[in-house]
């Protein structure tokens, strides 16, 4: 690797680059300001002055463009889906981000974090803003919460009396725990849950990235209940 991070061409020259003219174009995200005058705003309060002024370059969908972040929330919180998602954090897994991220195209309804409390955000591209998410200290708070709460655990990993995803039960209230990268759950994790469930693979690899398989697993909650 070179000093900057980037992979270093043939005995260590750098890498070959594209012309500037074939760069990708860099496009504008989102709209711009609201047509008109301030007379032509809206008045609706779920409306944000300063993004009506200035424009909204979110990744939100076309629905709440100019809506405040607390507008977005209560809407979301009014339809989430009642499956939760939960991870394990005993390493500080680069997945988790990009989980919350699909927890939140999901609908889920609420994201747990167990074990460590701080996990790395870069990959939730701040959908964690519009997301609701719980720490709990350990896996045995964890079960703790989830007894009270009355939702069942469903583990996703690829051991032994794991059942297909596709053919197993999914509750449509539950709560569907990933383990970290490599690794995957914890025994401890396994001896909580109610159940185990893995996804089907047809290539050579034991294992697919983690937070692919949580998607996957969201979507079939979804394919099934939403």
């Amino acid at each position: 690797m070179g000093a900057s991070g980037e992979p270093e061409g043939e005995n260590g020259s750098e890498p070959e680059r594209a012309p500037a003219s074939e760069a990708e174009p860099q496009l504008p995200v989102g709209v711009g300001p609201w047509p008109g005058t301030v007379d032509d705003w809206p008045d609706d309060p779920r409306y944000d002055r300063e993004l009506l002024a200035g424009g909204d370059r979110r990744n939100v969908i076309d629905r709440y463009r100019y809506w405040t972040m607390e507008a977005i929330v209560a809407d979301l919180d009014a339809h989430r889906h009642p499956f939760h998602v939960a991870i394990e954090n005993w390493q500080h897994d680069m997945n988790i981000g990009s989980i919350v991220r699909s927890a939140n195209a999901f609908g889920a309804a609420e994201v747990h974090i167990v074990g460590k409390r701080r996990w790395n955000r870069r990959g939730a591209m701040v959908t964690d803003r519009y997301q609701h998410v719980r720490h709990h200290e350990d896996i045995a708070a964890f079960a703790a919460w989830a007894k009270d709460a009355a939702l069942p655990i469903v583990a996703v990993d690829n051991v032994p009396g794991s059942v297909p995803v596709d053919r197993a039960d999914l509750p449509e209230h539950c709560v569907l725990l990933f383990g970290q990268e490599g690794p995957g759950l914890s025994p401890e994790a396994v001896t909580a849950a109610q159940g185990v469930v893995e996804i089907t693979q047809y290539g050579s690899t034991r294992s697919i990235n983690a937070s692919a398989a949580a998607a996957v697993v969201m979507y079939e909650w979804c394919r099934r209940w939403a």
